[in-house]
């Protein structure tokens, strides 16, 4: 009884000096930027956040794989839910330098050529799929790691009518000409394009997320407005079924 009394208490203060060590390194990271949070600009994460959440609450995966995260923590926030949480990012054709995710741990992968073997019962991918030049290989790669029936969560800005191979290159563009990645405003023929690689629409939202008629024209709108697909829209999110 006392053996395991003694290995209990030396597990409990192993954790807490690991825990005291993992915090020297990233609390003046975090204190930075805390300083500088008045200079951040609300994204459209909170409606991309709240989609998938409602989505996965109601599929109750056993596992998830999130695709591109960067350096957000919408994987560990999955993680806190309860999910049994994979995340991939092949980085370098998005970065200058490939960044470091302090949330969560990810594995090195490209999604237009996964190398994972893992099939997974849910996909996240937010506002990552714009940025990738092989859209199409991108969309077989997801659906090369779905379990039978199981279900993508894509995000992305999106035109019913009009495909924009990189809006950041438009004269009038209001951010986004100085990255080093492109960005994609999707249209319905790159969708439908998807669900030909066997895919099926289970749930599709539309959102105004700009004063202009095109991603990152005009000033953003606080809050962003949803939509319709026959009125002015921005952005979509997507629920994706394996079929």
């Amino acid at each position: 009884m006392w053996h395991t009394i003694v290995v209990l208490r030396l597990k409990q203060q192993i954790a807490l000096l690991y825990a005291k060590a993992a915090q020297l390194p990233v609390n003046p990271l975090l204190r930075y930027e805390w300083s500088r949070r008045d200079q951040r600009r609300v994204n459209e994460r909170p409606i991309e956040y709240p989609f998938a959440l409602s989505c996965l609450s109601e599929l109750c995966p056993s596992s998830v794989l999130d695709v591109g995260p960067g350096t957000s923590a919408w994987p560990q926030l999955l993680a806190n839910c309860g999910y049994n949480v994979t995340a991939v990012d092949e980085g370098d054709s998005y970065w200058r330098t490939r960044p470091a995710n302090r949330h969560h741990y990810v594995l090195r992968d490209d999604i237009t050529h996964p190398k994972l073997e893992t099939k997974f019962d849910a996909i996240t991918c937010l506002s990552v799929i714009e940025h990738i030049q092989d859209h199409q290989a991108a969309g077989r790669g997801l659906r090369s790691l779905l379990s039978p029936g199981g279900h993508a969560i894509l995000s992305f800005p999106y035109d019913e009518r009009r495909f924009v191979d990189n809006v950041y290159a438009l004269p009038g563009v209001s951010y986004g000409t100085d990255a080093p990645y492109i960005c994609r405003v999707y249209s319905r023929r790159e969708v439908d394009g998807w669900l030909r690689e066997g895919f099926q629409i289970v749930r599709q939202e539309y959102y105004r997320i700009f004063s202009g008629d095109l991603w990152a024209f005009g000033e953003r709108l606080r809050p962003p407005v949803t939509t319709t697909v026959n009125e002015p829209h921005h952005l979509t999110c997507i629920l994706f079924r394996a079929t």
